[in-house]
């Protein structure tokens, strides 16, 4: 047995397609972050007095850390540590705010000489091990409300700090772990509930919210009927009528009287607004009687829609900052600013498009030689990837990121542990987080709100959370290797 145990030690007991992917990853990001600032003069990659050479440094203590994490560190520790270790990140994340240093309008660095440290970074970690502590518990059920609640405030709690931190995007990625809980069988309805009231945000500040209302109330009547057991019923159709009546409402109110008239001066959302109000309490009678949850839901859903576009407004202009509320502004249209709070993104779809299908080749991309693209080595390190390596460039790093994901998963999935498959899926959805934010902002289909992409981005807070995260999970996966 001993023979055994050592053999599935290092051959099989560690997924090395997880670990060369990895690899890849860091030395992709460390070429591109000296592309990135290779004008500014270093004499090669390995100037330590520039950022491609610190890069150098922080790859090194990562890799120590990672053979740390696995040869050294006991693999159960993080278990019986996570909730310490949580304890101890809430109490940075505060003591950051009045004692850390401000970096570009965020109090979230601790500053030690030379080196800055992020405890925004760190607690991704900490909440990922606790919140698989919590939901690997014996009993432990998403669906009901004590569980419920419990993970809501594990992840909840830190994720308030940070937006205390002005720390957006950090926050952000806190969303990503509705796809673990999601996976440990919370309903997909509040998924779709989330993507909804985002919607309804988006179609207040662009359209009206009018428009709102009514696309919650098309998309809950098309909802009932699909949930109908029957293909179309009496009362469908005439949810249909009047969801069109709604609809021609602003149009009728212009057609009647002159300017002057009553008539003409009601607004037409508070005419919606007072038929859902007398429409609701039916319609919750109606799911009571009927055992119907979700004519119920839909009723509670249409008053929460009412109160959401209500404190659009509010949200928007007085809890959003100055410089948030203009890069969404510019995002959605609403303004065009480009050599404004609009000019990153901007330079940062020039370099990406003038790199075509192959690229303008290593060291040779204009956009990224001649700087024209802020914080080009951190946040906006992707557009060197697209002007210098091309589309193709694109699609392999991409490729990368999506194999790293799926081989998480994958690796999860065939763990008995429930610790160590829940743990596996938080780092697949913080590193998912990164991609899709990081990579939607350089292409202009998010607000630019300064979030590295993972292990190819400068700075060591990052990579080293990224790197602490891969490798807890891969001493796991070993760990259950070895005996199963």
């Amino acid at each position: 047995m001993g023979q055994n145990f050592s053999d599935r030690g290092l051959k099989k007991s560690i997924d090395w397609k997880l670990v060369i992917t990895y690899l890849l990853l860091i030395l992709i990001g460390w070429v591109n972050i000296y592309a990135s600032i290779h004008s500014d003069g270093p004499s090669s990659i390995f100037d330590f007095g520039f950022r491609c050479g610190k890069q150098f440094v922080w790859i090194l203590t990562a890799l120590g850390l990672a053979a740390l994490i696995l040869f050294v560190c006991p693999a159960r520790l993080w278990e019986s540590a996570s909730f310490p270790l949580y304890l101890i990140t809430l109490v940075l994340l505060v003591a950051v705010i009045f004692l850390g240093v401000e970096v570009k309008g965020s109090r979230s660095w601790f500053e030690f000489g030379p080196v800055r440290f992020q405890p925004a970074e760190v607690s991704k970690i900490t909440t990922s091990l606790l919140l698989a502590t919590v939901m690997s518990q014996s009993g432990f059920r998403i669906d009901r409300f004590r569980d419920l609640m419990l993970t809501a405030l594990v992840i909840g709690v830190p994720m308030l700090v940070i937006l205390g931190e002005s720390e957006t995007g950090s926050a952000l990625v806190y969303a990503g772990f509705i796809f673990v809980m999601y996976r440990e069988g919370f309903s997909g309805w509040w998924i779709a509930a989330i993507g909804i009231a985002i919607l309804m945000f988006v179609l207040t500040l662009t359209a009206s919210p009018y428009t709102a209302m009514m696309v919650l109330i098309g998309i809950l009547i098309a909802c009932n009927a699909l949930n109908n057991h029957r293909r179309f019923n009496v009362i469908i159709a005439v949810n249909i009528l009047v969801f069109v009546l709604l609809a021609l409402l602003p149009w009728a109110l212009g057609q009647i009287g002159t300017e002057e008239s009553f008539i003409r001066r009601i607004k037409p959302l508070y005419v919606l607004i007072g038929i859902c109000v007398c429409a609701v309490p039916v319609f919750l009678v109606k799911g009571f009687k009927e055992r119907n949850r979700f004519i119920s839901l839909s009723a509670i859903s249409v008053l929460a829609g009412i109160a959401l576009v209500f404190s659009v407004d509010y949200i928007f202009n007085d809890i959003l900052k100055d410089h948030q509320r203009k890069r969404i502004e510019v995002l959605l249209g609403m303004k065009e600013d480009p050599s404004g709070v609009g000019y990153n993104v901007n330079q940062s779809m020039i370099a990406i498009g003038s790199g075509g299908l192959t690229g303008k080749g290593f060291l040779n991309g204009t956009q990224t030689t001649f700087g024209f693209v802020p914080e080009q080595s951190t946040d906006f390190i992707f557009c060197t990837v697209g002007e210098e390596w091309g589309f193709l460039g694109c699609l392999v790093v991409i490729a990368l990121y999506v194999f790293l994901i799926w081989r998480l998963i994958y690796d999860a999935e065939q763990c008995r542990e429930a610790f160590t498959r829940i743990f596996g899926y938080c780092v697949a959805a913080c590193i998912f987080m990164h991609l899709f934010i990081n990579v939607g902002m350089t292409i202009g289909l998010m607000p630019v709100i300064g979030i590295p992409l993972p292990l190819l981005s400068y700075g060591g807070s990052s990579l080293w959370t990224f790197t602490v995260m891969i490798f807890i999970f891969i001493a796991l996966y070993r760990q259950e290797k070895k005996y199963y």
